[in-house]
């Protein structure tokens, strides 16, 4: 090359870098996703196709050039189901792995797990799955529904469409069906229906046993009450559960069950000719009908196989995913303060026809759709909203009622509006 050549060659490279913002000229390749699901133990059975979602999403964007001109490679570990073992492998990926974001959990036991780390690090999580809001962490991003896009609603549609009297809440006994449930009870009693009226019951992971407490269901309906059943059975647990509902005789034109954490994933190894009928309460289901659905489902299916579904947190996951890549191209950086701020506000169209927004308290707007179980293991989707926003602090209980979180402008996810003060930063509530 001769030395005009080279020199030329040398200012347009030197031209191209300045127009870089200088923290992408800093941005090391490959950009490393952590990918925190557990692969084994009880919760398996739900967290392993969102491994293979990310694992989906970073193949597709790569296809697309990676980001900031890099490669995007997933780091992935297995937490086992085990609590504690979520902090360990988020440090790891975070300090050894030294990864620039990790999207993952599925449990509140095991995002809470997650939460010191994060915030003592200063590491970026995208959680994908429902929740029992009263939490916004700067360092978490909450795709999954909070309780006003999901619980509040399914608790509305068994008043006001199917006209239930007497509620049983069951659930997993660890945080998220414990908050959720004492919001629900709150939420009924204001609602009027009686103290006596609700049954709250709560089993292990894994539980196997279900005879006793669908025999104390349908005692609730001995009566001649209509009686509806409330479900954040987490896990493997639900499948002996929906078993004995069958084995008891118990169809959902006797006593429906609307359920928070079963979809197409959990009833894919489920006999379900006994659950058709019965209920769940999602912000997304693989029988929406939109062009983008469709290419979607037919995307997973031409990778994994015509027997793979997709379900709700699969999508959070796409819509986190797909957000962090823009927030990143956007910010010109991986780094977490300024990925964090270009989040805020940020757009990306849902699988369901409408548009999903990141709010300032790190939660999405999300319709809600109430969908009913198919023979197949599908759902007809018999009710959709509009998007509502998420909802960090119920109204439905007193201590929350008065808090609101706003990283934007209040900087401050815990924030007292009687007060106008700032509660607390660090998530150890």
């Amino acid at each position: 090359m001769t030395r005009p050549v080279l020199l030329a060659a040398v200012s347009a490279a030197t031209l191209a870098a300045a127009a870089l913002p200088a923290a992408a000229q800093d941005t090391e390749c490959p950009v490393k996703v952590g990918v925190l699901h557990s692969l084994s133990g009880t919760m398996a059975i739900s967290e392993t196709t969102l491994k293979d979602t990310m694992e989906m999403l970073i193949d597709l964007q790569n296809e697309k050039g990676g980001v900031l001109g890099c490669e995007i490679e997933a780091v992935v570990v297995d937490p086992a189901s085990d609590w504690p073992l979520f902090a360990e492998k988020t440090r790891e990926l975070l300090t050894v792995d030294e990864v620039d974001v990790i999207f993952g959990a599925w449990t509140s036991v095991s995002r809470k797990a997650v939460l010191p780390v994060l915030e003592e690090l200063n590491g970026l999580m995208f959680y994908p799955v429902q929740y029992e809001g009263e939490e916004s962490s700067r360092n978490v991003f909450y795709t999954g529904a909070a309780p006003n896009q999901q619980a509040i609603p399914a608790v509305d549609y068994f008043l006001e469409e199917l006209g239930v009297e007497k509620f049983a809440l069951l659930g997993t006994d660890y945080v998220y069906p414990r908050t959720t449930n004492n919001i629900l009870q709150s939420y009924l009693k204001e609602k009027g229906i009686p103290e006596e009226d609700i049954f709250v019951n709560y089993t292990p992971f894994g539980h196997s046993d279900w005879s006793t407490i669908v025999a104390d269901v349908q005692d609730l309906a001995a009566d001649g009450s209509f009686v509806g059943v409330i479900s954040t059975i987490n896990g493997d647990a639900n499948v002996g559960f929906y078993k004995e509902l069958a084995a008891s005789g118990i169809d959902s034109a006797d006593i429906p069950v609307i359920a928070f954490s079963v979809g197409e994933e959990e009833l894919s190894g489920f006999d379900t000719s006994n659950l058709v009928g019965h209920l769940a309460a999602w912000n997304y289901f693989q029988s929406a009908d939109t062009p983008a659905n469709e290419e979607w489902v037919a995307a997973w299916k031409a990778r994994m196989g015509e027997d793979r579904v997709t379900n709700d947190p699969m999508e959070a996951h796409y819509i986190g995913f797909n957000m962090w890549v823009n927030a990143v191209e956007e910010a010109g950086t991986t780094d977490v303060d300024a990925v964090r701020e270009a989040m805020w506000g940020q757009e990306f169209p849902n699988l369901t026809g409408g548009t999903a927004k990141m709010l300032p308290n790190h939660h999405l707007t999300k319709p809600v759709l109430i969908g009913e179980i198919q023979a197949d293991g599908q759902f007809d989707i018999i009710s959709q909203t509009e998007e509502v926003p998420g909802d960090a602090w119920t109204d439905y209980l007193p201590e929350s009622a008065v808090l609101v979180s706003d990283w934007q402008e209040l900087e401050c996810g815990m924030y007292n509006t009687e007060t106008d003060t700032c509660v607390q930063i660090q998530s150890n509530y």
